[in-house]
């Protein structure tokens, strides 16, 4: 907890500041020395909360975690010894069948990793590597040569799907055991993986529910989890148990003849036992803590238990306190642990906040981009575009309308025009375009319908947009034909060229429409840059960034490409070959740099392709492309580091208060408190409003509510 907690207030930190810091001196993050005042607390208890927890080989003692550190006591209770007490995040211990190790969770080198060490806490030891991956549940072979673990992978969403893995005691990059079922779209966790006392199978924890998508609020009840048995040598998967209440946490004794495993009981969670010859299924305790078997299973389902080596008892956590429970006549016994603690932790970081201000400053753009004479930024914010004088920092809407909002600007390479789209929840919405100047925007669309993304041709005569369907939270209505579309505006025709794509835009001699589009049969959302002709024909596949490049954009004369990659800008050179070329960060094909050094959005290019821009939060950013490549006419001796300054186009906003009168009037009972905070009761009265404080109200049960009351 103390390092997580430290984590996530550097995080809150470092997303408050974002927009507005200067670049700080890169310096590598080690979780055990944290740059902050750090403070130190006395802890003294005999609870603990979620404690996991594995007995020795010998049954004289059990190890387990509490707060981020592993800690080991007598079996029978008494005071507990750190193994580890650092600003790491140590959980799961698991003890090797020889007693002289301990494997375990640690984030020590930034991310959720299998680690050893001694059983006295020395010789610390990591053994996998994963950077981006969430490990966790480490069990050992029964040979002591290996440990197996689940392996958390992230895929469009941050809720982990699990993979069984297996790993030398030495390390090594592991075995994948069991892939996720439906490869790398899948959001079904698989968990809790342990191997048989005999080392021939190994037992894990699976969602068996139907598809690939987590869902929330799932009813255990109705089944979401199974226990699947692995043959290792037959390569064969089987049932064990699953169907009400599902089976998680499966926990084989060190006999062999019985699994322990928890169920859901209606609002019970309990502790089974299967009987592996018979079959039979036996509740021997009703009264576990609540499992997670809603929730992601980032670090399993149930704080993990342990067998006595003669397979007579379980050791358990619960209630805050660790317990024996005999399996023979069910009797349980709390085992008393204490534990005294040194723990440094950080304060939070606090901004102050004026909750309700009369005025405001903007803290988020979108759509930022340069004139391209340079002298402005146009924007949109508080759902209308506005510009922004680069030399006197003056700010102006660009219309004066408020019949709708206004999205997705771009400006038309000669400076002259901008094409956005609008949206009104009743009338729906348009393309739009109007003069740089101003005014009042013409519309190019026939009919109502859903656009979005609109881009001028680099001669300034078609345009392309997206159409989408609605449905859900916005009108289902003029949602046919939803695809690509371009406008001819000297003739007033629009042509679908596409039935699906997002970003369209064009280049060179704006004889096709380039978009990004997925790649048909993946098993996962992959994205592609492509292109068709203007009549929707001779479709091109040209780039490829598989699941990471998300926005491409493609330079007016032709010769660049930008594009985004894990929330950061790049750029490369861009040529046809007649096939598709795979891009990312590391590609080798082709000069790559990064022009961004925090994040950024809506690639944009200026009319002569010598600069790319983009923005993150109210900050609009520019990189010229002699600044980024050295072979490039112009360029400095030493390039310049990714960006990390722009043009602040945050301005102030006076708040919208209520204002006026406004009256609850009869029938509705309405829950209020005085000034002595005693509650009171309206019913069947009148309460009169002016701006947002009570001015007169009628009878309160025994007493009026004076005027000025808020």
């Amino acid at each position: 907890m103390k390092k997580r907690l430290i984590g996530i207030f550097c995080s809150v930190a470092a997303c408050a500041g974002f927009a507005f810091a200067q670049e700080a001196p890169k310096t590598e993050w080690d979780v055990q020395k944290p740059s902050f005042p750090l403070s130190t607390v006395s802890i003294d208890t005999d609870e603990t909360t979620w404690s996991s927890l594995d007995v020795t080989p010998d049954g004289k003692k059990f190890f387990f975690d509490m707060l981020g550190d592993i800690y080991v006591v007598d079996i029978e209770g008494g005071q507990a010894t750190a193994l580890t007490q650092d600003f790491s995040w140590d959980i799961q211990p698991s003890i090797s069948p020889d007693g002289t190790k301990v494997a375990f969770i640690s984030d020590r080198d930034g991310t959720s990793n299998v680690w050893t060490m001694n059983i006295d806490g020395t010789n610390l030891k990591q053994i996998s590597k994963e950077k981006q991956n969430i490990m966790h549940s480490p069990k050992w072979s029964p040979d002591g040569e290996y440990i197996v673990a689940s392996k958390g992978i992230m895929s469009r969403r941050s809720i982990p799907a699990g993979e069984i893995w297996m790993y030398h005691r030495s390390g090594g990059g592991g075995i994948a055991i069991k892939r996720r079922v439906n490869g790398r779209r899948d959001q079904k966790n698989i968990a809790d993986p342990v191997y048989s006392p005999d080392g021939k199978s190994i037992y894990w924890t699976q969602d068996t529910t139907p598809g690939s998508v987590f869902e929330y609020n799932r009813d255990p009840l109705k089944s979401i989890f199974s226990i699947i048995r692995y043959d290792l040598a037959k390569g064969r998967e089987e049932l064990l148990t699953g169907g009400t209440g599902g089976a998680i946490v499966p926990t084989p004794a060190p006999d062999g003849k019985t699994v322990a495993f928890i169920r859901r009981i209606q609002n019970k969670t309990a502790l089974f036992l299967k009987d592996l010859e018979t079959g039979d299924e036996t509740p021997i305790y009703t009264e576990m803590e609540r499992d997670m078997q809603e929730g992601f299973g980032s670090e399993g389902y149930y704080a993990y238990f342990d067998w006595t080596p003669d397979a007579k008892s379980i050791v358990f956590w619960t209630g805050g306190k660790f317990h024996k429970i005999s399996v023979a006549d069910r009797s349980v016994k709390t085992i008393p642990v204490r534990v005294k603690a040194q723990l440094k932790f950080a304060d939070a970081v606090r901004f102050p906040v004026d909750v309700a201000p009369d005025d405001f400053n903007i803290k988020l753009v979108r759509w930022a981009q340069k004139s391209p004479d340079g002298k402005s930024i146009l924007f949109q914010s508080l759902g209308k575009l506005y510009k922004r004088d680069l030399a006197s920092g003056k700010t102006e809407r660009l219309t004066q309308q408020n019949d709708h909002d206004e999205f997705y600007p771009r400006y038309s390479n000669d400076g002259k025009s901008i094409v956005y789209t609008t949206w009104n929840d009743q009338t729906l919405g348009t393309v739009k375009i109007i003069s740089t100047d101003g005014g009042e925007g013409r519309t190019i669309t026939k009919k109502p319908g859903h656009f979005v993304e609109p881009s001028f041709s680099t001669d300034g005569k078609l345009i392309a947009y997206r159409k989408f369907t609605g449905g859900f939270l916005i009108s289902p209505k003029y949602s046919n034909e939803p695809g690509i579309y371009t406008a001819n505006l000297a003739t007033g025709e629009h042509k679908r060229v596409a039935q699906g794509g997002s970003e369209p835009h064009f280049a060179g001699d704006n004889s096709r429409v380039y978009f990004t589009t997925g790649v048909p049969g993946s098993d996962y959302p992959e994205q592609q840059l492509v292109s068709v002709n203007l009549d929707g024909e001779d479709r091109r596949e040209h780039l490829y960034g598989a699941d990471q490049v998300a926005e491409y954009r493609l330079s007016p004369d032709k010769k660049w490409v930008a594009f985004t990659y894990q929330f950061n800008a790049f750029v490369m050179p861009f040529t046809d070959t007649g096939k598709r070329e795979s891009i990312g960060p590391m590609a080798t094909s082709l000069p790559v740099k990064k022009i961004s050094s925090r994040a950024g959005e809506f690639l944009n290019w200026s009319a002569d392709s010598k600069s790319v821009s983009w923005y993150n939060g109210p900050i609009f950013y520019e990189r010229a492309i002699k600044d980024a490549f050295d072979f490039v006419a112009g360029a400095p001796a030493t390039l310049p580091k990714p960006v990390s300054e722009g043009v602040n186009l945050s301005f102030s906003q006076k708040a919208d208060k209520p204002s006026g009168y406004k009256a609850l009037v009869g029938g509705t009972v309405v829950t209020m408190r005085d000034a002595k905070n005693q509650q009171e009761v309206i019913e069947n009265g009148v309460v009169i409003i002016k701006d947002n404080r009570i001015v007169e109200v009628g009878k309160v049960g025994k007493v009026t509510i004076r005027a000025g009351a808020t």
